[in-house]
């Protein structure tokens, strides 16, 4: 209801400022420019007469000739049509002006004095007897202009719009994948070493199958709303990093510190998440000694992740990077997400790899 709301301030928005900018540019200045020269009544029409006339040739404009012609590169047809156009209401605005606004008679006598001491040119005509249709010219232009601009402006406009609908689209697509893919093989991986604690340690497996329905709940159904509380995104990543140990030996070093008390908020589900598969992906070495580092701090509104980890793959492998997604995917999702209130650094040493991002709700 809210959207349907927005959508039709959004449709009454340009009528509001097409009849304002009507009023304001247009009408209000042929008022005060011929006030006191004829009654109000005359005045009136002539007002509106010459309003009718431009409107007609702002929105022949606006409505058909730019966006059949202009906006489809036909300038040349376009140009003769608009100008056509001008000299067609010039004509016609001229021959109907005479019969509809004859001025009363105190004022043809004004008149006929005043072209009486009116200098003539070298023809016989009257010096200045084309101002008239001077200025109906360059206004006409004018008009034809602002019809141009505007239509364009309002192109961009809606062009914008559509591209950001399209990257909406795109993040969901992005996100909806990401819940697909945190991850497959993380899935095989954990499944197997259930299987191996079954006969181990019962209760240890048990603990490991809840904190896996959980997670998948998580990501099936409380992520599909768009959003998700801190809360419940810290206590994904804690289950998360439980099943991950599973598989983890003596020789790695985990560290994981969550804040015990802050200001509970809404963000994007799994926005950390491809960070710590990160991690224990590339951080756990199966020969020798490794660590992962794990921290998130929230002051206020600021929450600042930070993932340190050992790399422990050949160079063979390529250049680490966030699995998932991808790492390119992550910073799009967190520039669409978070416009000029994120920070994303990664430092990418021989042997360290380190992620550290801060968010502003």
């Amino acid at each position: 209801m809210k959207s349907d709301a927005m959508r039709r301030k959004r449709k009454g928005l340009p009528l509001l400022l097409h009849l304002t900018g009507w009023i304001t540019l247009f009408i209000l200045p042929q008022f005060l420019i011929s006030g006191g020269l004829f009654n109000d009544e005359r005045t009136t029409r002539i007002v509106i007469f010459n309003t009718l006339v431009f409107v007609i040739l702002f929105y022949t404009n606006y409505l058909l000739l730019v966006p059949w012609l202009a906006q489809k590169k036909r300038w040349f047809l376009f140009l003769f049509l608009a100008a056509a156009l001008i000299v067609a209401l010039g004509y016609a605005s001229g021959k109907f002006y005479e019969s509809l606004f004859t001025p009363p008679p105190e004022v043809r006598e004004r008149i006929r004095e005043t072209e009486q001491g009116t200098p003539r040119d070298d023809h016989g005509r009257r010096r200045g007897g084309g101002m008239a249709l001077y200025n109906f010219f360059i206004t006409s232009f004018l008009v034809s202009g602002f019809a141009v601009g505007i239509r364009y402006a309002e192109s961009a406009v809606r062009k914008e719009e559509e591209i950001k609908e399209l990257e909406k689209e795109k993040l969901n697509s992005e996100l909806a994948l990401l819940k697909n893919q945190v991850s497959p093989h993380f899935f095989f991986n954990t499944l197997n070493n259930i299987y191996s604690l079954i006969e181990i340690n019962g209760k240890d497996a048990q603990e490991a199958v809840l904190s896996l329905s959980k997670m998948m709940r998580y990501m099936l159904y409380e992520s599909e709303q768009g959003n998700t509380r801190l809360s419940r995104e810290i206590e994904f990543m804690k289950s998360y990093i439980d099943l991950m140990k599973l598989r983890l030996s003596d020789r790695v070093r985990l560290t994981v510190t969550f804040p015990e008390e802050y200001v509970d908020q809404d963000l994007p589900p799994l926005l950390f998440i491809p960070f710590i598969e990160n991690a224990f992906k590339h951080g756990v070495s199966t020969v020798g000694s490794s660590f992962i580092d794990i921290a998130l701090g929230v002051e206020g509104e600021l929450i600042t992740f930070l993932a340190t980890n050992s790399i422990c793959h050949s160079e063979s492998d390529g250049p680490q990077q966030a699995s998932g997604i991808g790492l390119d995917n992550v910073r799009k999702r967190l520039a669409l997400l978070y416009p000029g209130r994120h920070d994303l650094r990664i430092d990418h040493q021989e042997k360290v790899f380190t992620v550290k991002l801060t968010v502003r709700s």
